[in-house]
C-alpha cells in the first residue's frame, strides 16, 4: 500500500474499533519522501476516508496536496513523527472509555492482555492542557511525554498512540482504549485485587503483542470496516 493508502486503512480500521467521534480525530502516516505526513482531511469522520478526502501535510503545516486547510491538531502527529525518526504512524482520538478512565488518575493495572501492553508500567499523561493541541509548542510537549510509549492518556481530551507501522499505531490505540475499559469495569465491581507483576507483564506483551498479532488485529479491523 501507499502511505495514502494506509492512512485510509488506519481511519476506516479505528472506525470498525468505535474510536470515531463524529468528525474529530485523525490517524496520520508519514510520508516516504519525506514530505510530511498523510492525514484526513478536516470535517470527515474516520468512516468516511477515501483517497479524495485525504491531504499530504507539509513540516511546516501547510496543505501539499488535498482541499482546505489541515487539522488544527495536525502538530500531534508532525512533532511527535519529528522527534522519533522511527515511528511511521500517529493516531489521535477520543476513545470514550480513555477518556473516562484518564479522569480517575488511577494507574492502569496488567489486569487483561491489553493493560501488558505496556509491560507492568503506569500508561504516560499528557497534563499541560486538556485543550487543543495546536501549535508545534504543545506538540512537542506532547511528543516528550508519549516518550518511547506505545500510547498516552490525554485527560480530559483523548488519546494517542504511535507504531513503526500503521498496524502497530491503530492496534495500539485499540489496546489502550480496551485496556481502560476493562479496568472501569472491574473497579464498578469493587476493588481490583489480582493483575499481574512487572515480570509477567512484560512477558505477556512480548508475547501477545508481537508485530504478527498486532498485524492480524489490524487486518481484522479493516474487513471489518470495508476495505478503502
Amino acid at each position: 500500500m501507499t502511505a495514502r493508502d494506509l492512512a485510509i486503512a488506519a481511519n476506516r480500521a479505528l472506525a470498525a474499533a468505535g474510536q470515531s467521534d463524529m468528525v474529530w480525530g485523525h490517524a496520520a502516516v508519514r510520508d516516504p519522501d519525506g514530505r510530511g505526513i498523510w492525514i484526513k482531511a478536516p470535517g470527515w469522520g474516520f468512516e468516511e476516508i477515501d483517497a479524495d478526502r485525504m491531504q499530504l501535510v507539509s513540516w511546516t503545516a501547510g496543505v501539499l496536496e488535498g482541499d482546505g486547510e489541515p487539522h488544527k491538531e495536525c502538530h500531534i502527529h508532525l512533532e511527535i513523527l519529528r522527534r522519533r525518526p522511527e515511528l511511521h504512524c500517529t493516531v489521535h482520538s477520543h476513545a470514550h472509555s480513555a477518556v473516562a478512565f484518564a479522569a480517575l488518575a488511577t494507574p492502569l493495572l496488567p489486569i487483561s492482555h491489553e493493560g501488558a501492553l505496556f509491560g507492568g508500567e503506569d500508561v504516560p499523561r499528557f497534563a499541560l492542557t486538556g485543550g487543543l493541541v495546536r501549535s508545534p509548542e504543545l506538540g512537542r510537549a506532547l511528543a516528550e511525554t508519549l516518550g518511547a510509549a506505545p500510547a498516552a492518556l490525554m485527560p480530559k481530551h483523548g488519546l494517542v498512540a504511535a507504531g513503526t507501522s500503521a498496524e502497530a499505531a491503530v492496534m495500539h490505540a485499540v489496546l489502550l482504549d480496551r485496556a481502560c475499559r476493562t479496568q472501569l469495569a472491574a473497579m464498578a465491581a469493587g476493588p481490583i485485587r489480582v493483575w499481574s507483576d512487572d515480570a509477567e507483564a512484560a512477558a505477556k506483551r512480548d508475547e501477545c503483542w508481537p508485530g504478527a498479532q498486532l498485524d492480524a488485529g489490524f487486518a481484522y479491523l479493516v474487513r471489518k470496516g470495508g476495505r478503502p
